[in-house]
């Protein structure tokens, strides 16, 4: 079993900007949890821009290219470290992969990163994967980590993709309006276009738009994707049980959007 989590830097820091390490720690208290029932876990991770600036005074010299740069150069170590305490202190090792959109352009490179993650996670590494954002600053960037985190998905030929995000998934209107109704289940003829409001977090570079559309080309290869709210309390062992014979089950008792 195998299961691609990605995490937005909307669940992973605090209004201010800085990293919320409560959340992160629960975060991987639960892929813990997971892989010592038997799952296996690669998670994608935002949040190393956001870090850093809650790091930096930034001189008005900079541009927007620059200050990404730097924010994710010192964020990224930041983000990384913290990490690596989280799931030393649980008894794993984690271990980090940047990439960028056009060091996956060829069949070679593709394939060596792929088996870089494969020998990670069968000696028992999560791997924790993001885009360099410290070179990725042109027209051949990922849209965000929302495809990032699709094309992982198969590249690692996983079971479930879950976008964690700051809100339950799919709504018929604006989240915050009482009147708005959770669409549990979407299937490949189901469209949910017009729901879908094009504004995103201050946090980070994606929205719900780049989610839908990534969980619609990942459900179309027939493989289950879930939008789920990351601030709720256990959400990843919430949705998951694994069965004493060893299956994977999605819980349907968790708001959430499930793709099919």
């Amino acid at each position: 079993m195998r299961i691609t989590v990605k995490v937005g830097s909307n669940v992973l820091t605090r209004n201010d900007g800085t990293l919320d390490v409560t959340r992160m720690s629960a975060l991987v208290d639960q892929i813990v949890t997971l892989r010592r029932q038997g799952v296996e876990v690669v998670l994608v991770s935002s949040g190393a821009v956001a870090s850093g600036r809650s790091e930096l005074r930034m001189s008005d010299k900079l541009d927007d290219v620059s200050q990404r740069q730097l924010f994710s150069a010192v964020g990224q170590a930041k983000l990384i470290n913290k990490y690596y305490e989280l799931f030393r202190d649980q008894g794993f090792l984690c271990g980090q992969v940047l990439t960028t959109k056009e060091s996956l352009s060829t069949e070679q490179q593709y394939k060596t990163q792929q088996n870089c993650m494969e020998v990670m996670l069968q000696e028992g590494v999560i791997p924790i994967v993001n885009e360099n954002d410290t070179i990725s600053v042109t027209e051949l960037m990922f849209t965000d980590n929302d495809e990032l985190s699709g094309l992982v998905t198969t590249m690692m030929k996983a079971d479930l993709l879950i976008l964690l995000s700051n809100i339950d998934g799919i709504y018929t209107g604006n989240p915050s309006d009482p009147d708005s109704k959770l669409i549990r289940v979407i299937g490949q003829n189901t469209d949910v276009s017009h729901y879908i409001k094009s504004s995103k977090s201050s946090a980070g570079r994606g929205g719900m738009v780049s989610k839908h559309q990534t969980a619609r080309n990942i459900a179309a290869q027939g493989i289950e994707v879930i939008i789920a709210n990351g601030k709720r309390d256990d959400i990843l062992l919430n949705l998951i049980q694994v069965t004493p014979d060893g299956e994977m089950v999605v819980s349907p008792l968790v708001p959430c959007t499930r793709f099919v």
